[in-house]
C-alpha cells in the first residue's frame, strides 16, 4: 500500500508531444492514507508556443496569460520534489505521462522517466475493468459516484486533479472498507501501463455462523415465503441445487 499518493492532471497546448506540443499547467493534489492533505503543487508554464485553438476551447487558457509564466525548466527540481516516491492516480495516464517525460528530456537529456522515479495507477483502466463497456470519462465517473463537478465548464488541471481524487476515493473505497486498507498496489510499466496485483490482508476475515435459534427462524420464514408465494421460494431452490458435503464433486 502506498500511504502518500499524488493525484495529477496536465493541460497542453495540443494533442501531441512528438508534433512540438508542450505542457501549459500541472496541478497535483496530495493524498495520505487515502486522506487529502493541505499540500499542491500547481503551476501555469510558458509553452513558447502557439495553443491550438481546440485545446484552447477545452481549457480556456490562452497564450496572452501564459506570457508572463515560468518555463519548465524553472519549476522541474521542485514538481519532481514534490512527486518522487509516491503512486500517482492519473486518468489516461499514458496521455500526461507522454508530455511530462517529454519535458523532463527537454530540460535534461537522459533524465529518468517519471515511471521510475513513481508508481502509477490509470484511473481510465480501473474504471474500464470495473464498468466494461460504459463511458469512463472524468464527467461520466462523476455521475456514477456521484461526485459534484458543476464548476467544471472548462478543464483545469487543479480542478481536476481534486475532483479526479473524489472520483478515486469513491471508485476504490468498497476494497478499502471491506480489507482495512487499499489492497491494488500499482507498478508502472512500459507506455504508461499499469499492473495491479491483490495482496492478501494480513488478518483474517472472520467466519459468523449462525447459532441453533437462528437456524430455525430461518426455517420458520422460508417456510412462510413457500406458502406465500405458492411453491419452493428462490432460497430454497437455491439450497437444493448446493451439493451437500458427501456429494461427489
Amino acid at each position: 500500500m502506498h500511504e502518500r499518493q499524488i493525484v495529477l492532471d496536465t493541460e497542453t497546448t495540443g494533442l501531441d508531444p512528438a508534433q512540438g506540443h508542450r505542457l501549459i499547467e500541472i496541478g497535483c493534489i496530495e493524498l495520505v492514507n487515502r486522506r487529502q492533505t493541505e499540500r499542491q503543487f500547481h503551476v501555469y508554464l510558458q509553452p513558447d508556443r502557439a495553443i491550438d485553438a481546440e485545446a484552447v476551447k477545452v481549457h480556456g487558457i490562452t497564450s496572452e496569460f501564459l506570457a508572463n509564466q515560468p518555463r519548465f525548466p524553472d519549476i522541474a527540481e521542485p514538481f519532481l520534489e514534490f512527486v518522487r516516491g509516491a503512486e500517482l492516480i492519473i486518468h489516461n495516464a499514458p496521455f500526461d505521462l507522454g508530455f511530462l517525460n517529454h519535458e523532463l528530456q527537454r530540460y535534461q537529456r537522459g533524465s529518468a522517466m517519471l515511471e521510475t522515479l513513481c508508481t502509477v495507477e490509470d484511473t481510465l483502466l480501473l474504471a474500464r475493468q470495473r464498468h466494461p463497456g460504459q463511458r469512463n470519462s472524468l464527467d461520466a465517473l462523476c455521475k456514477r459516484y456521484n461526485i459534484d463537478n458543476s464548476q467544471r465548464a472548462l478543464h483545469g488541471a487543479l480542478l481536476d486533479a481534486a475532483i479526479l481524487a473524489d472520483v478515486y476515493l469513491a471508485m476504490t473505497r468498497q476494497q478499502g472498507s471491506m480489507f482495512g486498507q487499499d489492497t491494488l498496489n500499482s507498478t508502472a510499466q512500459q507506455q504508461g501501463g499499469t499492473r495491479r496485483t491483490l495482496s492478501r490482508s494480513p488478518m483474517p476475515l472472520p467466519v459468523l455462523r449462525a447459532s441453533a435459534e437462528e437456524s430455525a427462524a430461518h426455517i420458520q420464514y422460508l417456510a412462510m415465503l413457500d406458502k406465500k408465494s405458492g411453491g419452493p421460494c428462490v432460497w430454497r431452490q437455491l439450497e437444493e441445487l448446493e451439493p451437500t458435503e458427501n456429494a461427489p464433486a
